[in-house]
């Protein structure tokens, strides 16, 4: 018996280059969306996806600060109307947002995703969902080595600990996809897909599902 045309079709890959920081909450919220589209168009798609590093606040310190101070220092009166906005958009994506915790910078994180990469995209993209969660969810400090370790054996990243023990290890590779990808971008998330279509925001999946469409469309 003959196998259906569609069967026989040879599906289109969608590369879509992430610039994301992992202390940004709408790019936790972006990459749920994503996802979600993803899975709805598997049957049609194949996929690769690449993180690539951002800092909302590259002088941010490595010891950390509690995030209800950074925030009411950063946004004064707006905090908590803005942690109100956060739990609300967190919740409607079958996540709780938690406020509790430290808040820092989030070079060590970048460090290891760019390492998780050079191993294997798939791992990358599942230790960015791990990163996020730990931050968002349960109070984990991105910049504890201890946790970013653990979020790399849960993925299966060989060699974590011993990479992120050197400072300068992935360092420089941060800092030039940052130039590549990032250097001229007012914010994230932002999503580059094929190289051509941009979306930035945490966007639903619907508008995923339309920028695959037309990539796909492009590439015939």
């Amino acid at each position: 018996m003959a196998q259906s045309t569609a069967n026989n079709m040879v599906k289109k890959l969608i590369r879509i280059d992430v610039s994301s920081d992992t202390v940004c909450p709408w790019c936790c919220v972006g990459k749920r969306n994503l996802d979600n589209a993803i899975a709805s168009s598997r049957i049609h798609y194949d996929f690769k996806v690449v993180w690539h590093p951002f800092f909302l606040d590259p002088s941010a310190p490595t010891e950390g600060v509690p995030k209800k101070d950074f925030y009411k220092s950063k946004f004064g009166s707006r905090a908590d109307q803005l942690h109100s906005r956060m739990t609300e958009v967190f919740k409607n994506v079958g996540l709780e947002y938690n406020m509790s915790g430290l808040t820092g910078n989030s070079m060590d994180s970048h460090r290891l995703i760019h390492l998780a990469g050079q191993q294997d995209l798939g791992k990358q993209h599942d230790l960015v969902e791990e990163l996020f969660l730990g931050y968002f969810t349960q109070a984990k400090y991105i910049g504890d080595r201890q946790f970013l370790v653990e979020c790399a054996n849960k993925v299966g990243v060989e060699g974590a600990a011993e990479f992120l023990q050197d400072p300068d290890n992935g360092k420089k590779e941060v800092y030039e996809e940052i130039k590549k990808y990032s250097a001229n971008i007012g914010g994230v998330p932002l999503y580059k897909i094929n190289g051509k279509q941009q979306l930035s925001g945490a966007q639903p999946p619907e508008v995923f599902l339309r920028a695959f469409s037309v990539a796909a469309a492009d590439s015939t």
